[in-house]
């Protein structure tokens, strides 16, 4: 691997754009040795010279010109990532993935997502309904909601919405004719909405 050069690629291209050493030099803040033996270093470890060297002028010799064609354009890309980076610091933005089950998301995930949307619209949220427990971190979800205790011994729990209960409800004639349930289990064999 050429890792150990990677270091050294701006001031190939620095060289290169600027015609010379000593101009490169006063561009990176370096000086003109610094920058010679930046050069001198890659050219020994990938065996050709770079530039064809005169008292007077640098110029790209063929090896030179692939090298930069190709570095030129990946250091700026670098750069302007790095900017755009810097800019949205503090500002969420990208992909939010959130699993949650299907009675948690009008409950407590549709309010949330829809305030976050006003607040940081550089945020996509991602939601995905499951009803089992899921592996949060190894499925790429950012985060998980769900209801009570159904969560993962490893997951760290946040209270979303003040505790509430969950109510069966059924006509006296539904009763009737089908029984009261006694048990959670019971209602398999319930019609049951919702």
């Amino acid at each position: 691997m050429y890792r150990d050069l990677l270091t050294h690629l701006p001031v190939i291209v620095a060289v290169a754009r600027r015609g010379g050493f000593a101009l490169a030099a006063a561009e990176l803040g370096m000086s003109p040795s610094a920058v010679s033996h930046a050069v001198r270093i890659v050219e020994e470890r990938i065996g050709q010279p770079l530039f064809a060297r005169t008292t007077r002028s640098v110029s790209l010799t063929e090896a030179g010109k692939a090298l930069v064609e190709t570095a030129a354009p990946a250091l700026q890309d670098i750069a302007e990532r790095m900017d755009r980076i810097r800019s949205v610091k503090g500002r969420p933005s990208g992909l939010l993935r959130i699993n949650a089950s299907n009675i948690a998301i009008p409950l407590a995930v549709t309010p949330v997502v829809a305030a976050m949307a006003e607040r940081y619209p550089e945020v996509t949220v991602e939601v995905f309904a499951d009803q089992g427990l899921v592996d949060i971190v190894g499925e790429g979800f950012d985060a998980g909601i769900r209801l009570g205790e159904m969560i993962a011994q490893d997951m760290v729990a946040v209270r979303l919405t003040p505790p509430f209960s969950v109510v069966i409800v059924a006509s006296p004639a539904y009763i009737g004719r089908h029984g009261r349930p006694s048990s959670v289990a019971d209602l398999a064999s319930h019609n049951c909405i919702g």
